[in-house]
Order: C-alpha cells, then structure tokens, then sequence
C-alpha cells in the first residue's frame, strides 16, 4: 500500500457520517458512540469547522479520522482562549497504519490550528464537551507512542473512578455526621427550583462559568431536581452542590463542591454518600466520574470508589 495514493479532504456527513462512524467503533474499541452522540459532540457543536475535520480517502474507502478543535464562540468566563487548540480524536485502520497516514492528518490539523492563532494543541479534553480527558496509555499504547514521536509531552496524570450502587448506604461516619451537621442546623436536600437564581450565583461565585453551565443546563432541561443535591447552612444559603448527568448520561457524576467557608469539615463527604444513595433511590445503579487527580482518587477510594482508567494529559506547543 502506497500512502502517497491516500488522499486527506475535508469531512463530509452525507458521504461519509456512517464510514467515520463504523471505523471510530473499529479502532476506538475502549470508546464505543452512536452516531447521536458523534453529531452531539462534533458537527452540533457551535464551534465546529470543517476546515479541522478530516478524513484519509483511499480510493472511496474511508481509512482514517481526525477531529480538531479551535473555539470560535467564547466559552463563559474561558473566553475564546485563543492560544490554545485541542485534538480531540484520531485513528487510522489497522491495516493502514505505520504508514505516514496518521502524521499526515495530524501535521494537516496543526498547521490550521496555528494558522487560526494557537500556541499550544492538547489532547483530548476541551469543555463542554470532549470523547477523551486524556491520552489512556493502557488501553491505547500505540497513539501514547504516535503522540510522543510528534512533540507532544505530558504534564498531567489523572483517573476516571467509578462505583457498584446496587447496595449503597451512607457509611456509618456519615449517618452520623449528617445527624451532627443536622442538628447544627445544616439541611443535606435534593435542589428545588425556588433556589434556582441562588444556586446559579453561588456556583458562578464559587466555581467557575462551566460550574453554573451545568446546573443550567440542568435547569433548562427540567431535570435539576433529579440531578442535583445541595447543602444549606444554617442561615439557609447554599453552602455545597452536587451534580450528575452534565452530558445526559444518568450514571456520569459530578461535579462536587463545597464553599470554602465550610469546606474541611467533611460536609463533602456527606453530600456525596447522600448523593450517591439518592442515584440508587432513583435506580441508577452505576455511578462514574471522568476525570480526578492524585489527591482526589485518594479521597474517593476511602467512600469506595475504584480507578477505571487512568489518563495522561499531552500538549505541545507550536
């Protein structure tokens, strides 16, 4: 096979949406999608440009798939963060690869990402919405070499953790925690809408844009009251937040936070066993997470959750 006979063009959905699809599930075996979520995630996206979706064509076969991203639109408090670009995804067909094809689509995409201002690509994760936290250098060893081999280096390790919840309860320390806390005068509640404008103010305040993002998708979509839990102190303002399903996954957790005038007093701890019991109430029987540090898979394993995969964060710069 000669690589010099493949041919890169721009991504075209009508001709090519379920080849792209088919050879994703081919070679992404550990990241299965349907092609709703492939549009969700891609082509719906506001900052979706042709120009940074390519495909390698041999003949009229598709063969490989890259995915760039450079934000166009602003994204909350992020702004456009118009130095930094994202790869979001690639793969080549097995029998395709060691061919130059993949450095091909790749020299392809990073050339438009600096010519659109970017000084430095990442892998995977770009928020809202992203298929990878990572590069997983366990289940995909040969694209932790390809990336390397390009210039590109880690500077960040990171774990996706998750939980059984068919016989969840709150651990003993908790139950009497909550009791202490309650009698303290803090309420441990599932959200109601009438603390919406607070609970928006509180999380901006807080957290972050992407924070309030959520809870108002949440919100929007009139699902905040299965999907988020909060924490009231005892002057009853918002002090703490739990959230799930931000992509519409009912599994997906987080995020969790607490506000920094209570935090260390193991009030988290608490939010989260409660949410978790809430999830099994509503017969959610599996709860995950994308993405946490050192620190924090630490804290998790002591409430019994356990590593699923383990992701290293790359960049290069331009």
């Amino acid at each position: 096979m000669n690589s010099h006979f493949i041919e890169i063009v721009k991504y075209d959905q009508r001709k090519m949406e379920r080849e792209v699809i088919n050879l994703w599930n081919e070679c992404c075996q550990f990241d299965l999608i349907t092609t709703e979520k492939f549009r969700q995630f891609i082509i719906f996206d506001e900052n979706f440009n042709n120009e940074l979706c390519l495909v390698a064509i041999d003949i009229d076969k598709v063969v490989g798939f890259i995915y760039g991203y450079k934000r166009q639109y602003p994204y909350l408090d992020k702004g456009l963060e118009s130095e930094k670009g994202w790869i979001a995804s690639i793969f080549v067909k097995k029998e395709y690869r060691h061919h130059g094809i993949a450095k091909r689509l790749l020299e392809n995409i990073e050339q438009k990402i600096k010519e659109k201002g970017a000084k430095t690509i990442i892998l995977g994760a770009n928020s809202p919405h992203y298929f990878f936290s990572g590069l997983d250098i366990d289940n995909y060893p040969e694209a932790t070499s390809f990336f390397e081999k390009n210039g590109y280096n880690s500077f960040e390790k990171h774990y996706s953790m998750g939980m059984n919840l068919h016989f969840f309860d709150l651990s003993e320390k908790s139950k009497e925690r909550k009791k202490n806390f309650e009698d303290f005068g803090f309420q441990f509640k599932v959200f109601d809408y009438s603390y919406s404008l607070e609970l928006l103010e509180f999380l901006k305040t807080e957290f972050g844009g992407g924070w309030k993002y959520n809870a108002l998708e949440a919100m929007r979509k009139s699902k905040a009251h299965e999907r988020i839990m909060i924490v009231l102190a005892p002057n009853g303002t918002i002090c703490g937040c739990a959230n799930r399903a931000i992509d519409d996954n009912e599994m997906r957790f987080g995020p969790i936070g607490i506000s920094k005038k209570v935090r260390n007093l193991r009030i988290g701890t608490v939010l989260l066993e409660c949410s978790m019991l809430e999830m099994r109430k509503r017969g959610i029987y599996r709860m995950f997470f994308m993405t946490t540090d050192e620190n924090g898979r630490r804290y998790y394993e002591r409430v019994g959750l356990k590593v699923i995969r383990t992701y290293y964060s790359y960049k290069k710069d331009l």
